[in-house]
């Protein structure tokens, strides 16, 4: 399954600060990892993720530095701060509300009396 790329673009950033709250990660890694942690539902090309990781970067929530691969090729690592990981509270938080929103009116959510 193939998710729609308008689905993808707003939630890349919700995607990209939860994958390097678990470790820092280079660009390629990130695709990667998104794709084996969806099971390929979402897949990000590497024209979409660097300007993801741009306006994280510009905004304060990420920071990046250089690294040497094993392979002895400089890597690019990008590293969630504090205001990161709040944002990704708050992003996560307003995911919610609207996944919530959704379920509701496709009308698996909760009825007046609480009950699905």
């Amino acid at each position: 399954m193939t998710v729609d790329k308008g689905y993808l673009a707003g939630g890349a950033s919700l995607l990209v600060l939860s994958l390097l709250e678990k470790e820092d990660q280079y660009g390629y890694q990130i695709i990667r990892r998104l794709e084996e942690r969806s099971q390929k539902v979402f897949s990000l090309q590497e024209g979409t993720l660097y300007p993801v990781l741009h306006k994280l970067e510009n905004k304060g929530y990420i920071t990046s530095y250089e690294q040497q691969a094993p392979t002895g090729r400089m890597r690019k690592y990008y590293r969630i701060t504090p205001e990161g990981l709040q944002q990704l509270v708050e992003e996560k938080k307003r995911f919610e509300e609207f996944a919530g929103a959704v379920r509701q009116v496709m009308g698996g959510g909760l009825c007046e009396t609480g009950a699905f």
